[in-house]
């Protein structure tokens, strides 16, 4: 009950002289050098110090100034110690590279990849400095890279595009589940499976579906982390009165309302066509 005989509640106790300050905003008013107030005091003290270096240097130009008006050595120009520095091209470029090393750093720290476990074709050298990307081949030269020779690398096309797929021989080799596919350009059988009767590059007559199946396989092998460019396959024109492929597919041929087989291979051991949702060609 002791607050109905003092309702004003106990004065404030007097702070010691030596704990009190100038307030950096009103030199005429008293703060307390707390803890809190410490950064606002800090940074006046290191306003006043700047300003006390601008107006020293201003000082020593103007003598310098002076000096050479009477035809005396004024010394070096000296620049102003309080200017703040433009970032510039070659500080951006510094920003730049200290901030890839810390983010590698933190990858490599945070998921063990310098990285972050990216794969892509980016972190790959050679999407930079590719061997020969700029090459061009015959379809017979191309032929040559199917796998059998063991001292060649194993190629396979895509859209006119050439990929080195060595690191995938046991895949695109003899004996491979796609060796179809090596030293061609098969670009039709991406569309549509038939891995065995469709080894070619004419896309003629295929469903929007089994196009964008193609477009799939084209991007696969273009952003795969160990597959790489390595030129382009010149074809000769195609005659457009040229028939084209027969589909391997039973249904397909019924709906073409033709009974001719597939030439070499029974329908039932042909792969299923691919769809846009789930292409057939799952090496990968």
């Amino acid at each position: 009950m002791s607050w109905m005989w003092n309702p004003n509640g106990d004065a404030p106790k007097a702070v010691p002289a030596k704990d009190m300050v100038r307030d950096p905003t009103d030199p005429n008013r008293l703060v307390t050098n707390k803890s809190a107030n410490k950064p606002f005091l800090a940074y006046k003290e290191y306003k006043d110090h700047q300003q006390q270096l601008h107006d020293d240097w201003v000082q020593r130009q103007t003598e310098r100034q002076e000096k050479i008006a009477r035809g005396e050595d004024g010394g070096p120009d000296e620049r102003d110690p309080t200017a703040q520095e433009e970032v510039g091209v070659v500080g951006l470029l510094k920003f730049i590279v200290y901030l890839l090393l810390i983010t590698a750093l933190a990858g490599r720290f945070f998921t063990g990849s310098f990285l972050w476990e990216y794969k892509g074709k980016w972190a790959r050298l050679k999407t930079y400095w590719p061997d020969d990307a700029g090459r061009l081949f015959s379809e017979n030269y191309l032929a040559g890279f199917d796998g059998t020779d063991e001292n060649r690398p194993v190629y396979i096309a895509i859209g006119g595009e050439v990929y080195d797929v060595s690191s995938n021989r046991a895949t695109y080799g003899p004996g491979g589940a796609y060796h179809a596919m090596a030293g061609v350009d098969a670009s039709r059988s991406f569309g549509t499976g038939c891995f065995a009767t469709h080894r070619t590059h004419d896309l003629r007559g295929l469903t929007d579906k089994e196009l964008q199946s193609v477009e799939h396989w084209k991007n696969f092998f273009a952003e795969h982390e160990t597959y790489y460019k390595v030129g382009r396959i010149i074809h000769p024109p195609i005659d457009p009165q040229s028939p084209t492929p027969e589909p391997c597919d039973p249904k397909k041929v019924r709906a073409a309302h033709t009974t001719k087989p597939v030439e070499g291979s029974k329908p039932e051991e042909q792969p299923r066509p691919s769809t846009n949702s789930a292409p057939e060609h799952e090496e990968l």
